[in-house]
């Protein structure tokens, strides 16, 4: 029996396999050069599209009756558990209606289980399912592999009971995501109104310096006094740091190339990544909201791998208030991202939260 249990229920959960209650089901990709496979009425599904929310409804593309009978892809039912099986392993969602999906997954149709039950329990095998995986180019888990995987399982009244409880934390969590794409849009359309409410006027370069680093993330540590800031944020410590104060940091290399964000007192940044810093007279947090929504489009260099360079966007002009104006809209911005943290905050804690049950509610 599971760690934390509903107090109505007892006897031991039994031991099964996927196959026992549920049908594997992999994907498929239509020929994307036959233009009359595409764009139809059949959502079809990559493993980028799912795992965020538990249900997903629209896809980015869609397929045609005649793509979905000239290709590997099946037409799945609603209520299908859509796993990914590259990649991203063990990500899932369930389909509201009926889909598709590439090949990049093996889906499952429960035929013995509730659907809600087993899409949880899927949730906290993902370590089986990467286990099991293999592949010289990239990982990816076999139908077969799926289907021997062994579950312990309740009642079906248990298995309802746990279902709606998760269920419900998964409703909060869809809500809190909405919540915060609202919020982000709204950051972002009164930043470009506030900060471009007049002519530029000024070059990046007269108000920023550039710095960079050579920190490799291989030198950081594990722990240590100073935080060392990478692309995709916080990636270790050293004990020594390369800044004290605030910085822009921008992101100069790979996907996500003009990224920014904001830093604060002692810190060091790897390789990836300039600080910028205000030259007197300018407001470091107004520059900050500024080139949060600058377009670097124009700037970015390399065919694979792309890159900006301030030597190039330093030259763009952007609009420099008077000090205290600048002042006046980085406060009003700051308040608005203060609030976003702060929902950022709450969606992690129901996250975690659900993370936990995962852990202790199944065997």
């Amino acid at each position: 029996v599971p760690h934390l249990r509903f107090p109505e229920f007892s006897g031991e959960w039994v031991t099964k396999s996927i196959n026992d209650l549920a049908v594997v089901i992999g994907g498929g990709t239509p020929d994307t050069t036959v233009k009359s496979y595409w764009d139809g009425e059949i959502q079809w599904f990559t493993p980028s599209e799912i795992g965020k929310n538990k249900y997903v409804d629209s896809s980015l593309r869609t397929i045609t009756e005649v793509g979905l009978n000239n290709s590997s892809a099946k037409l799945l039912p609603p209520n299908t558990i859509l796993l990914s099986s590259r990649a991203t392993i063990g990500e899932c969602s369930l389909s509201l209606r009926e889909c598709a999906t590439n090949q990049g997954f093996q889906c499952l149709v429960s035929k013995k289980c509730n659907v809600d039950f087993l899409y949880y329990l899927i949730q906290t095998k993902k370590k089986d399912l990467i286990r099991k995986s293999c592949g010289s180019t990239f990982l990816e888990i076999s139908a077969n592999e799926v289907r021997k995987i062994q579950v312990s399982v309740p009642s079906d009244v248990e298995q309802q009971k746990i279902a709606e409880l998760l269920s419900l934390i998964d409703e909060r969590i869809a809500t809190q995501n909405k919540i915060i794409e609202k919020l982000q849009s709204l950051i972002k359309g009164i930043t470009i109104l506030l900060t471009a409410k007049g002519k530029p006027n000024t070059t990046i370069a007269q108000c920023l310096e550039c710095h960079s680093s050579t920190l490799q993330e291989s030198e950081v540590s594990h722990s240590g006094l100073y935080k060392v800031f990478g692309a995709n944020g916080l990636v270790g410590y050293t004990d020594m740091p390369q800044m004290n104060g605030d910085a822009i940091l921008i992101i100069k290399d790979g996907s996500g190339v003009g990224t920014t964000s904001y830093a604060q007192g002692e810190f060091s940044v790897i390789g990836t990544l300039n600080y910028l810093t205000a030259i007197s007279n300018y407001d470091l947090r107004y520059l900050y909201f500024v080139l949060s929504v600058f377009n670097f489009q124009s700037y970015k260099t390399g065919m694979a791998i792309p890159h900006i360079y301030f030597k190039d966007y330093g030259n763009a002009k952007i609009f420099c208030p008077p000090l205290s104006e600048q002042k006046r809209i980085a406060n009003v911005l700051g308040k608005l991202e203060s609030k976003l943290c702060l929902e950022q905050n709450i969606l992690a804690s129901f996250n975690l939260q659900k993370r936990y049950l995962l852990g202790q509610m199944f065997i």
